[in-house]
């Protein structure tokens, strides 16, 4: 039977939003608790990039055994990079970096070929640019290769179907329809959708913007249709729906829609890798890494989600919560208490010393080898803090714990 996997793109997409930006360590953390949510491949980001290079290698590097027997970071997840669909530009990823999972990306519209490219390539070209950059990531060994048709939903349905064509004879392992500005609604995307894989069978990756507030839905509908007619289907999401613009699919509300939904919840198709209970944990930490505060109402995991004031509703909520939950908050990893503490606080950062950093950790269970252990997890903690801007996390002091030698890659740029 078909199924529904989710491919995350908080770390490229979500990261491309306009006034924000992400520190490497902190794409780490989401990687890793991406894997821990069981989400089946993170888009982590541009292998072309100079400032991408160590902190793809050393994503990579956590997903293998360390030198000492030390386990895997990510044990299960697929690590993919976003990449234009030229040949060269793919052979310089594999130059530059460790990466092993592609998704191929070229404008396809009449509107894009003619404004955006301003006529210079034909459908043709387009065509040919597509087949040589998937046969380069193949030839340079990538394990699996997406061929992406940028403003899909304003592309002929006929052109579409011979790009996603053009990429299955090349290689390519799945067909990304790119609602690029959000113009799609479910009807139309599951009509064509259905239409292309019953055409190409191929399996069908949906990207979905959030432009008229229909992307989850998009999303949803074009998964389902695409398993209607024989397909794998792989949804784009965000942590929090962040992205550009009006943002992407939201993560946890795309694992709701098709868990509970009244009929895309009895289909059973979404993959049973995902764990929601992992929701609330990672929808905070991208809240805390982006600085920006979760929408009040936001599916799930917004502090309104089972918030009930209206007298009725209070009244019917306590008397059986199905009443005006449609879930249970426990699935989504909510529920436990949170104190702050109100006395003394002791953190480690930019400034911190020897007694703090002792401390801060003696709090997570973990102490030091030596005098001369505790200075390289200091110097450390404070190239992270500087990095990210932000009071450290608990993972991401554990990362800089226990994996030193990546975690020193992931802080080093040079411009």
């Amino acid at each position: 039977m078909p199924q529904i996997q989710i491919i995350d793109v908080t770390n490229r997409d979500g990261e491309q939003t306009a006034r924000i930006s992400l520190a490497k360590i902190q794409k780490t953390v989401i990687n890793w608790l991406l894997d821990q949510m069981g989400v089946y491949q993170s888009e982590m980001g541009f292998p072309l990039s100079p400032h991408e290079r160590n902190y793809i290698n050393a994503n990579y590097e956590l997903m293998e055994p360390g030198p000492n027997g030390q386990e895997p970071l990510m044990k299960h997840i697929q690590l993919g990079g976003w990449s234009r669909a030229l040949a060269t530009d793919v052979e310089k990823a594999f130059q530059q970096t460790k990466i092993k999972h592609f998704n191929l990306s070229i404008s396809t519209s009449e509107q894009m070929l003619r404004w955006k490219f301003r006529e210079k390539f034909s459908e043709e070209d387009i065509l040919k640019m597509v087949t040589d950059a998937t046969q380069a990531a193949k030839a340079g060994g990538a394990i699996t290769a997406g061929v992406n048709a940028e403003d899909a939903s304003r592309t002929s349905l006929d052109f579409l179907i011979r790009f996603a064509q053009a990429g299955k004879e090349a290689g390519a392992d799945r067909f990304r329809y790119c609602d690029t500005l959000g113009h799609d609604d479910p009807s139309t995307i599951s009509e064509r959708i259905g239409t292309i894989a019953r055409e190409v069978e191929i399996p069908i990756e949906l990207h979905c913007h959030n432009d008229l507030g229909l992307a989850v839905a998009n999303s949803c509908a074009g998964a389902i249709a695409a398993c209607e007619a024989g397909q794998d289907a792989y949804i784009n999401t965000t942590v929090n729906g962040i992205g550009e613009r009006a943002g992407n699919a939201d993560l946890v509300s795309c694992i709701l829609a098709l868990r509970y939904a009244s009929r895309w919840g009895k289909t059973n198709l979404l993959s049973n890798q995902i764990d929601l209970k992992k929701a609330w944990k990672i929808a905070r930490y991208v809240a805390h890494a982006f600085g920006l505060e979760i929408p009040i109402n936001q599916p799930g995991v917004g502090a309104n989600a089972f918030a009930h004031e209206s007298g009725i509703h209070a009244d019917g909520a306590l008397k059986d919560r199905h009443n005006y939950e449609l879930y249970d908050y426990e699935v989504l990893g909510r529920g436990e208490r949170q104190a702050l503490p109100t006395g003394r606080v002791i953190t480690t950062g930019i400034h911190g010393g020897a007694s703090g950093l002792e401390y801060v950790y003696a709090q997570m269970d973990l102490g030091f080898r030596d005098g001369e252990h505790a200075r390289e997890i200091l110097y450390l903690v404070q190239c992270a803090n500087l990095s990210t801007q932000a009071p450290l996390t608990e993972e991401e002091l554990w990362l800089i714990y226990h994996y030193p030698d990546q975690v020193r890659k992931l802080l080093t740029l040079t411009p």
